[in-house]
């Protein structure tokens, strides 16, 4: 493996920024996508088991759709692809189990030796106290996806504006979800030339308040 130095790090997410303006003459080749969808596809959940879907949404007509129930955002339109991302409103044993053999086919494991584990998971998840607030929960899981999602774009050099301005129950019609339901959105593609907020200070508070060390 091959890390990036640290300085280049830094130098990217210095770089990124919620883009406003994007030039819609500019779409992200098929390569760079395909990596920016496995880099959702491996980002972590909690046990693992990815308790949501990504829309992608390019065709124009649906983008037109979307950019209403949006605030009439211009990132929508403009931009070269945008994900939504959607949480699965129940998670039942169907969905464990499904993982749980998913777990088995890839490693090799005897369905049966992750019965304890599988246990362990419909005991929080279906049958415990988190249960009433699952939807919450798969909220938080969908969060880690968008921030992965928006740090993979920075690191290779595609522009991203995260979507929070959105009417989610608009958007699951005009989707048509009806077991999953859109909690956040991000578009991504390239920054026009006369975004004048690419080059804006970033605005953020000192080291000395944020971060906190024991």
């Amino acid at each position: 493996m091959t890390a990036i130095a640290p300085a280049q790090l830094l130098t990217q997410l210095n770089w990124r920024y919620a883009t406003k303006q994007f030039d819609p003459a500019r779409t992200i080749n098929a390569a760079t996508w395909a990596a920016l969808e496995e880099a959702l596809i491996l980002t972590p959940s909690s046990y693992g088991l990815q308790p949501y879907k990504f829309v992608i949404v390019t065709d124009p007509a649906v983008k037109a759709l979307l950019k209403p129930a949006s605030w009439n955002q211009s990132q929508l339109t403009d931009a070269s692809h945008t994900v939504a991302f959607v949480i699965h409103k129940a998670m039942g044993r169907e969905h464990i189990a499904r993982f749980i053999a998913r777990t088995s086919e890839v490693r090799g494991t005897h369905a049966d030796k992750l019965a304890p584990y599988q246990a362990m998971i419909e005991k929080d998840l279906v049958n415990g106290p988190r249960s009433a607030i699952i939807a919450e929960w798969a909220t938080r899981q969908a969060y880690i996806a968008l921030g992965n999602f928006m740090t993979s774009c920075a690191l290779i050099g595609v522009d991203a504006c995260p979507l929070e301005g959105i009417d989610p129950p608009k958007w699951d019609a005009i989707l048509g979800l009806t077991d999953h339901a859109v909690v956040v959105a991000c578009s991504a593609g390239y920054r026009a030339v006369g975004d004048k907020y690419a080059t804006l200070p970033k605005i953020r508070l000192p080291a000395s308040e944020l971060i906190v060390r024991r």
